[in-house]
């Protein structure tokens, strides 16, 4: 075993949330910087002598360099075995499965998510604990402290592992196995959906387009959807994993899978359309001519599960991160079920899955998911969304208009204003936070504020306080808006404003969301003075 005396690093002052530690692929390739953080980590759980590891990744640039890394640094850690994905691959979710259905103490999971890759863009590496599940924030503190003061990290001196052959091979008295990425994760999704019915549905001509971006889920979509699902071959577009996703940003939104969008838009869709991520855990739902909210979509899923033989016995309960619109709360009550407001962040949803107290979760930005594993899931997603498809025999169009007929519509939109100097951002959200007493009772055009708050959660499964969650302004008649940063770049910082108008059932339901959201811009800005602030005059995405 080498001991490799490092100075302290603080990480560039970035404190590793549950989204893990995101930084530059120059900044993670500097001597010291990717073993510092796994080192930190294995300090901070301290993982029992023989315990399981399993490490992945969405085969971004620079993944198999940590890799190796990481095998290496687990060796000399006492680490019995660590599992690998072939090629470094595996999906958030999916490795959030091989942790739980393996045993394993916890896992590596090597990606920047959504952001773009490639030598010069993003990269990012989280740490996962025995439940599949983000590290909770005790575990995040205890790896940022370690990172300030670490002054060492171990490694043995080893060939590198041939992650292109399924195998086992041994590292300092270490199994190391390369295991098929997408096996597990497809055996599982069989399990929890009706296959054949959907095959029934290929078999009659139900066709789709899948966006997989040059991303991780190119090998699970090829597998599930044009192997075991029988849809032909091109189905899957974009299907291999690229280590610069082809140049483009892996993002499942309108902007960034236009060519998607423009697809379903036209006299060419397919019945359906879906997209995902950089690493899997997002997704994008199109059907011809009718895009599909993250919001809406959550709603639609909770509303429909029982037909799907995993959650045909009902559901225990729904959850939403605060961001994500109200509409998934009026299907809990009309199943009279509990529905929960949390924090952004899967772990948040981890603990009341854990409990038995939740069975689908949803966050605004296109992640679903349900106790099958404790990370979102964009196959999952998009696979219940067939089912359903399949055995009502109904359009997405048809599905949506019936819902809201039913339950309302919530019209939302995301308008992200990215790269702001983190100065006039933080500006921003500090004059916006003192004015919170003040705006009760004021209107901003035909809108009325009923109340405003900064959102604060106490966690009712260990009675742990969240505050500072985002800024909420809640108006008369059931409208909002939200403001919050976010902390999933790594440049500047990102302000995330979240515009939802309620319609009830009966009102106008069919008008397009730009049009239907124009009084909400308009009070964001009054409110918060984006424009004074950022100098920017429009969103650079709108989602």
């Amino acid at each position: 075993m080498n001991i490799t005396a490092i100075p302290t690093s603080p990480f560039e002052g970035q404190k590793p949330g549950t989204s893990g530690l995101r930084k530059k692929v120059r900044v993670f390739q500097q001597p010291n910087y990717a073993e510092n953080f796994i080192q930190s980590v294995f300090d901070a759980v301290q993982p029992e002598a023989g315990s399981t590891l399993v490490i992945g990744g969405d085969g971004r640039f620079h993944n198999r360099t940590v890799i190796q890394q990481a095998i290496r640094i687990a060796a000399a850690n006492g680490y019995g075995r660590v599992l690998v994905g072939k090629g470094g691959i595996l999906s958030t979710p999916a490795a959030s499965h091989v942790i739980r259905k393996y045993g394993a103490s916890g896992g590596l999971i090597l990606s920047a998510s959504h952001n773009p890759g490639g030598p010069e863009e993003d990269f990012g590496i989280k740490y996962n604990i025995a439940n599949g599940g983000p590290a909770p924030e005790g575990v995040t503190e205890a790896i940022f402290a370690r990172t300030g003061t670490i002054d060492r990290w171990l490694t043995v001196d080893t060939p590198d592992v041939d992650l292109d052959a399924l195998g086992t091979h041994h590292v300092a008295g270490m199994a190391v196995e390369v295991i098929d990425p997408v096996r597990d994760y497809a055996d599982l999704m069989e399990s929890l959906f009706d296959f054949a019915a959907i095959r029934e549905a290929v078999t009659e001509g139900f066709t789709m387009a899948f966006d997989a971006m040059h991303a991780v889920t190119g090998p699970y979509a090829h597998e599930i959807l044009e192997n075991r699902l029988g849809f032909p071959a091109g189905t899957v577009h974009n299907g291999t994993p690229l280590e610069d996703f082809g140049g483009h940003h892996p993002d499942p939104n309108l902007v960034h899978a236009k060519v998607l969008y423009d697809l379903m838009m036209s006299a060419d869709a397919p019945p359906f359309g879906a997209a995902s991520d950089g690493d899997g855990d997002r997704n994008l739902i199109i059907g011809k001519n009718c895009f599909v909210t993250p919001s809406d979509s959550l709603a639609m899923l909770a509303a429909n599960a029982h037909l799907a033989p995993a959650y045909a016995g009902g559901l225990k309960g729904i959850a939403r991160s605060m961001p994500t619109s109200a509409a998934a709360d009026r299907v809990a009550a009309a199943l009279g079920i509990a529905c929960y407001e949390t924090p952004t962040g899967w772990k948040f949803f981890g603990n009341l899955l854990d409990a038995g107290m939740a069975t689908i979760c949803g966050e605004e930005s296109a992640g679903t998911g349900s106790d099958h594993v404790r990370e979102k899931d964009g196959l999952w997603a998009v696979l219940l969304w067939l089912n359903i498809l399949a055995v009502r025999r109904i359009s997405v169009a048809e599905l949506a208009r019936e819902h809201w007929a039913k339950y309302g519509r919530n019209y939302y939109a995301r308008h992200d204003y990215e790269a702001l100097s983190t100065e006039s951002a933080n500006a921003l959200m500090a004059e916006l936070t003192a004015a919170l007493p003040t705006l009760p009772g004021r209107s901003f055009g035909p809108l009325t504020v009923a109340e405003a708050d900064s959102f604060a959660y106490t966690d009712p499964v260990d009675g742990s306080v969240s505050a500072n969650q985002g800024i909420r302004v809640l108006f008369e008649g059931g409208s909002r808006i939200v403001f919050r940063l976010s902390g999933t770049g790594t440049e500047g910082a990102t302000l995330r404003v979240y515009l939802e108008r309620y319609e009830p059932a009966g009102g106008t339901l069919g008008e397009e969301t730009p049009a239907m959201l124009a009084d909400l811009i308009a009070a964001a800005d009054a409110i918060a003075g984006i424009v004074r602030h950022t100098g920017r005059t429009a969103p650079d995405v709108v989602t």
